[in-house]
């Protein structure tokens, strides 16, 4: 199991939404676990309404869920931790100093991990599996063109108009879909696939 761990502030709009439309775009039998946490979040049972509306609007699942405060333990416990703003990663890294390689904003390790400055969440040619793939997006921190800090963040879209949740998930939403193909094993995809229009 590898544990990917998705940090915002209250743990209930964007890093909420993050966990479980990973889990949701992850094909059947994935390695990945997408979970969540808060930096000011504390532990309460059930989805906030909006957010879940707009998450079950784009195929995801919100039952079950329970928001819970970040600690150095998830951090240390996580393969990769996604903050959904920059403040969020720096939380990680001082809860886990020795996690720092593992730690990026969501929007960074997609940039990054791909290679790209537009990050167009596609693994480069010849890195391998998910291990790798982190350590070459930490090794391209610093090397590549810097980014304005914001451009990394995902806009907090709590107390604004349901129409900003909306955006913000469907946001969230296309970043995790390149997540997965970064993170995803390329052949196993493959098989998927394969399968998948074999049984269709």
């Amino acid at each position: 199991m590898i544990r990917v761990l998705f940090v915002c502030t209250g743990n209930v709009h964007r890093s909420a939404l993050a966990e479980r439309l990973l889990a949701a775009r992850l094909p059947r039998g994935s390695a990945l676990r997408p979970e969540s946490a808060g930096t000011q979040a504390w532990p309460r049972a059930g989805m906030e309404h909006s957010t879940r509306a707009v998450l079950e609007r784009l195929g995801g699942d919100g039952s079950g869920f329970v928001s819970r405060p970040l600690t150095a333990g998830l951090v240390l416990g996580s393969a990769l931790v996604l903050g959904l703003a920059g403040e969020h990663r720096e939380a990680a890294v001082r809860l886990a100093p020795s996690a720092m390689r593992r730690c990026f904003t969501l929007k960074e390790f997609v940039r990054l991990a791909g290679g790209e400055a537009d990050g167009d969440g596609r693994r480069p040619d010849g890195v391998g599996g998910f291990p790798a793939v982190v350590a070459a997006a930490a090794a391209r921190r610093g090397h590549m063109a810097p980014v304005p800090p914001e451009a990394d963040d995902v806009a907090d879209p709590g107390g604004m108009p349901s129409a900003v949740l909306s955006e913000c998930a469907r946001e969230i939403d296309e970043l995790v879909g390149s997540l997965v193909r970064l993170c995803e094993d390329p052949l196993t995809v493959q098989v998927r696939a394969v399968l998948r229009v074999r049984d269709g």
